[in-house]
């Protein structure tokens, strides 16, 4: 009885030796060699590169530097030795130059403020921005002011108790770092401001500067120097006004 179970024993166990051989010559068949890995990942990175570059052309033609800038930042750094990368690198020092130029010009524009309203029996037209040194509660505005009974003037409008100044004063200040001084005086109404006698050679001078700063001293802290960053000014935001 021993020797027919071995008989059917033995070709059962040759047949699943086969089974198995023929199933790992399969997954053999089926497991792509590491050269072949490298290949396919080395074409799916440059389609990716190519895709984006593709991406990236459509930004430059549309002027849209600040997205061009972004996606060629990122092509650069992710496909660096790609023949995508090398064709970005040849535009993106232009586009971030130009980039970076508009930013700026955006952000010195948003500093500035213009209004028009009622204003004491007339009609007040006002640019204004305030110090960026010092900022926050200490800061102090920079008012170009239009109104229609008391004319044009220029004043720096602060806080607390305002500004020393006795009879006609002289401010310190420098335009883009060169002296350019300026006569004041305080409001005899008792406002904590200061304004500037020369009002219209002041705006001349500023529209021409990107940076002023001012030497002055405030009842309340001392001597110190108000920054404004008058760059982004646009005169033709602040609005005329008629004559009462």
């Amino acid at each position: 009885m021993i020797l027919p179970l071995v008989r059917r024993f033995v070709p059962a166990v040759a047949l699943c030796g086969v089974l198995a051989l023929a199933a790992c010559s399969q997954q053999s068949q089926n497991t792509p060699s590491p050269a072949d890995a490298a290949k396919a990942q080395a074409q799916a990175e440059a389609n990716e590169a190519n895709s984006q570059l593709q991406t990236y052309r459509q930004m430059l033609q549309m002027k849209n530097d600040e997205m061009a800038s972004q996606l060629g930042e990122e092509i650069v750094k992710q496909f660096p030795s790609s023949p995508a990368a090398k064709e970005v690198q040849q535009t993106l020092p232009e586009v971030e130059r130009r980039w970076k130029e508009t930013s700026e010009k955006r952000r010195l524009a948003a500093l500035w403020t213009y209004q028009v309203g009622p204003m004491e029996g007339g009609t007040q037209s006002t640019a204004s921005l305030y110090s960026t040194r010092p900022s926050g509660d200490r800061a102090v505005r920079l008012v170009l002011r239009r109104h229609t009974q008391w004319g044009q003037s220029v004043f720096l409008f602060g806080s607390d108790h305002g500004f020393v100044c006795k009879g006609n004063c002289v401010i310190q200040a420098q335009f883009d770092g060169k002296s350019h001084p300026l006569r004041a005086f305080l409001p005899t109404t008792g406002e904590p401001a200061i304004f500037i006698r020369d009002d219209k050679s002041f705006i001349q001078a500023m529209e021409k500067t990107r940076r002023i700063a001012m030497d002055v001293e405030m009842q309340d802290g001392g001597k110190q120097t108000l920054v404004f960053e008058t760059g982004g000014y646009d005169p033709s935001k602040w609005t005329e006004v008629g004559k009462k």
